[in-house]
């Protein structure tokens, strides 16, 4: 995964957590605008989250930082 999309996922978590709780639940889609302005960038975060990793479509924000912050 590239730097920029880890950056943007460990950002969009932190917020999501700090305004909602460590229970807060993300897709792959929070990391986005409604607009497909960067479809290479989506299809990397789907292809981590759906095809790699097996994930459902909300999980929690702090799994996804913690996966993120060690490289997985």
């Amino acid at each position: 995964m590239r730097e920029q999309l880890r950056t943007k996922i460990i950002d969009v978590c932190n917020k999501k957590i700090s305004a909602k709780g460590d229970g807060v639940g993300v897709s792959f889609y929070a990391f986005f605008a409604n607009k497909n302005d960067n479809p290479d960038l989506l299809m990397e975060a789907a292809i981590w989250w759906i095809q790699i990793h097996e994930l459902d479509h909300f999980v929690k924000a702090k799994v996804i930082k913690e996966m993120v912050e060690r490289g997985l």
